[in-house]
């Protein structure tokens, strides 16, 4: 028996949800490999193990490494596959296909990117400001990618297309800049933790101002002050959302994201709090992924809401 229109939708709809749920475990397992210092567990080798594809007998570096990789490998067939399917099952021109393409494209330049960490030797205990630099532009493709799967995802529950995201409210697209900023701050401080632990809070503050700090340590402590101020900001935002919404898909949004920047709060300070153990980055981690796609979705029940009002710039969102 053929599957309806609708049945075929909601099945794509939830493949494209589980896909992005299985990358989050992914950009976890990531995290791993550069908490544990085994991203050179494979040597200077890609996409092969040690000038094998499949080694054998792994040390622990190696066998973190290769799992993160075979990881990768699989998203890789789902987003394919996912890809495939939008094009069998949405017509020309449908967002889905858009968003389900850049999808492919983003985890196209993931997997360079990680790459490029391996060939140019920016793992385990490489310090330099170049590692810096180049991790945030991997973290920067990482929320692009799980935007763009977000979207996929997303726009296959609809059952037809009011998104124009020109017409999002400032607030909103500055939330997600907003957000992007606090991720990537917090990926350097991440790495600053990783290779500059501190045996307690008042050391670590000591390593921070000390006059003999690399630069990784100094921007360790941009990360609080921007997490603070982007909460306060992503706060306000949904404050404003609930006061003037009663109902609807927004107010629900907007929801979501207020109880998730709490709970990003919460777990921020109880990071610093036990001096970010492994178990602890990787829950703060987890948590800015949800809070990332929380915002995500936000901007795209604003931009729909705007769209289908025929408005611009949706005034009362924005300074109501």
């Amino acid at each position: 028996m053929l599957l309806t229109s609708s049945s075929a939708h909601r099945n794509f709809a939830r493949f494209a949800w589980a896909v992005l749920a299985f990358n989050i475990p992914v950009i976890l397992w990531g995290a791993f490999v550069r908490i544990s210092f085994s991203g050179d567990g494979c040597g200077a080798h890609w996409p092969f193990c040690n000038g094998q594809v499949i080694p054998t007998h792994m040390a622990a570096p190696a066998a973190i490494e290769f799992t993160h990789r075979a990881m990768t490998g699989v998203d890789t067939v789902a987003l394919l596959a996912l890809c495939l399917w939008a094009f069998i099952l949405f017509p020309k021109k449908h967002a889905v296909r858009f968003y389900a393409v850049l999808s492919v494209i983003f985890l196209f330049i993931e997997a360079l990117l990680g790459a490029g960490l391996v060939l140019f030797r920016l793992v385990a205990h490489n310090q330099s400001a170049g590692r810096a630099t180049y991790l945030s532009a991997h973290l920067t493709n990482t929320l692009l990618l799980l935007l763009a799967l977000t979207a996929t995802a997303w726009a296959a529950g609809r059952e037809k297309e009011h998104l124009k995201w020109t017409n999002a409210p400032r607030l909103v697209w500055g939330a997600l800049l907003v957000t992007a900023a606090v991720c990537i701050t917090g990926a350097i401080a991440a790495l600053g933790d990783t290779l500059f632990p501190a045996a307690t809070l008042a050391s670590g503050v000591a390593q921070d101002f000390s006059n003999a700090a690399s630069l990784l340590l100094r921007l360790r402590l941009v990360h609080p002050l921007v997490a603070v101020l982007g909460a306060a900001y992503l706060l306000y935002l949904a404050g404003r959302i609930l006061q003037t919404r009663e109902s609807g898909p927004l107010r629900t949004a907007a929801t979501r994201l207020l109880f998730m920047t709490l709970l990003q709060l919460l777990a921020g300070g109880v990071n610093i709090a036990l001096l970010a153990p492994v178990w602890m980055q990787l829950l703060h981690l987890f948590l800015a992924d949800l809070l990332w796609i929380a915002v995500v979705v936000l901007a795209m029940e604003s931009a729909t809401e705007a769209t289908r009002a025929g408005e611009r710039a949706p005034v009362q969102i924005a300074v109501a």
